[in-house]
């Protein structure tokens, strides 16, 4: 089994290969009909070699599922390979390292790391978000366990101890953003991503040729050398609808596409045929594009469904540049990282003018900058006064009084929730812990639409849209391609975060130990 589970890794890796993978989506239940039709589609799709890997999701759309490494196990010993999703949303530190021993124990390797859809209601309401690690802390916690792995068979490595294969970690990034800020920080995101670990990446869903030809350009500019697979989703007429009203994160449908699908509805299959050519269009040009592979999806779909797109894709394969005028759909206003080739339809090597945007006169974000250089860069004016200050305070019946005028001076200027491990400073002086849904540390997840966050429409804007804008005046944008933010350590909560830093015990000493990691001290 664990020659077996390599084949992806062999497969995304050989430039003379087009990986394909397909995503499972596992419903309520174990013992369902519509299980037992997942688990023979997948026998169908091992019986026909095609597909180099089966994706199973988990809990998609915040909703409760069958566990994926449980399907996961039965695909295995079908003979075909599995990628695992790993969702933060549910699950702390710790349950996500001993969910890993597990599935390493049962072979599963081939991971894709998501921050996850936020819950949905279930038994008696709401529950509680997680969402302890980041995407990027959940790599970070991968690549020392790949790291311990390997110094564990080196040290065996005279007792016969048979060769294990690593975790493989995919990740996820949406080029499909209408505002320069979401896209920006998508592929910021990406560089931590490719920096703390990624072997790959999978494109959120979208439509555009010019979209997925920016994401291989942008990537080649950048040295972000991992293999990408792009994203070919099939929607039924109710997705599409969920689609275009923006009830699912992070996928969007132009008007001018739904439209068309629309008026495809009225034939007698309901579009179902021209939803399909459409997916085998799209599947031959990222192969003409230059993509690794496409990881291909949609609900209900039967093995005949998916044998007619991979057949008539083949046959599209010839002349996939004249299919690109039908991959061109576009929402009004959206922005592009390079000017339009019109020759080709696709982009130029020219980057688009990013319209600058004037410093403010006086702000939130520059005075919190001057007091923030002054008492807690080591070079400040007030650094010394302010240390000695706060330590000699922490140790005398004023250390309530401390943290207290503290928390009430940051709550009024941050909405600070007195976690005592602050990263303000590099957040654009915007706190994760009360301005992120999901408390993301290392950039944004990919729900967003429009500037506004998934589970705030028209109420509450992403919290890396607003540090974006607020750091391009000054030419700080690009800070966000680096660096790692350490998870939050909840032994500090409720207390001072300026005397913790002071002491060397906050995120900012642990992440200044070591290139970009707090696990590799």
């Amino acid at each position: 089994m664990e020659a077996q589970n390599s084949r992806l890794r062999h497969s995304i890796n050989d430039p003379d290969e087009f990986t394909l993978t397909f995503e499972l989506v596992p419903g309520r239940g174990g013992r369902t009909q519509e299980i037992d039709r997942i688990v023979q589609l997948a026998k169908d799709i091992a019986a026909d070699g095609r597909i180099q890997a089966l994706s199973i999701t988990e809990n998609a759309g915040g909703q409760p599922a069958l566990s994926p490494e449980t399907l996961g196990t039965e695909i295995l010993a079908m003979g075909s390979e599995v990628i695992i999703h790993l969702s933060c949303k549910d699950k702390n530190r710790n349950q996500m390292e001993s969910l890993l021993f597990g599935w390493d124990r049962h072979n599963l390797h081939n991971l894709l790391i998501i921050a996850g859809d936020y819950p949905k209601e279930g038994y008696c309401g709401f529950p509680k978000p997680v969402f302890d690690l980041d995407t990027v802390h959940a790599l970070d916690l991968l690549s020392s366990m790949n790291q311990k792995r390997e110094a564990l068979q080196k040290n065996h490595a005279d007792g016969g101890l048979e060769i294990s294969v690593p975790f493989l970690k995919g990740v996820v990034i949406s080029p499909f953003k209408m505002l320069e800020s979401e896209l920006l920080m998508q592929y910021y995101k990406l560089h931590r991503k490719v920096a703390t670990g990624a072997d790959f990446v999978i494109t959120q869903l979208g439509y555009e040729a010019r979209k997925f030809h920016e994401l291989l350009q942008y990537m080649k500019q950048n040295q972000l050398d991992i293999p990408v697979l792009g994203n070919v989703f099939i929607p039924s007429l109710k997705v599409l609808e969920l689609m275009h009203k923006g009830k699912l994160p992070g996928c969007l449908i132009p008007d001018s596409l739904y439209e068309q699908m629309q008026w495809e509805a009225r034939t007698a299959d309901k579009g179902k045929k021209a939803r399909l050519l459409r997916a085998a269009k799209l599947l031959a040009v990222l192969k003409g594009l230059g993509y690794d592979g496409a990881h291909i999806g949609g609900p209900a779909l039967t093995f005949e469904d998916l044998d007619f797109v991979l057949t008539q894709a083949d046959g599209f394969a010839h002349d996939w540049q004249s299919l690109i005028a039908d991959l061109s759909s576009s929402p009004s206003g959206a922005f592009h990282y390079y000017e339009k080739d019109n020759e080709t339809g696709l982009n130029s090597k020219r980057e688009t003018r990013r319209q600058p945007l004037p410093p403010p006169w006086i702000s939130t974000y520059v005075f919190s900058s001057w007091v923030h250089e002054a008492a807690f860069e080591p070079e400040g004016r007030l650094y010394d006064f302010c240390k000695k200050v706060c330590l000699w305070l922490d140790e005398t019946r004023m250390r309530r009084s401390l943290s207290l005028f503290e928390y009430i001076t940051k709550a009024a200027l941050f909405g600070c929730q007195n976690c005592g491990d602050c990263t303000l400073g590099r957040l654009a002086f915007l706190c994760p812990q009360s301005g992120c849904a999901k408390y993301l540390l290392n950039g944004p997840c990919g729900g967003s639409h429009n500037g506004w966050c998934e589970v705030y429409p028209g109420r509450k804007k992403c919290l890396y849209v607003l540090a974006y804008d607020r750091l391009k005046p000054y030419g700080l944008e690009k800070r966000f391609k680096s660096g790692f933010i350490p998870p939050r350590d909840w032994s500090l909560n409720d207390t001072s975060s300026w005397v913790n830093f002071y002491r060397e015990l906050d995120n900012f000493a642990k992440s200044e130990d070591s290139s970009h990691s707090c696990t590799k001290k």
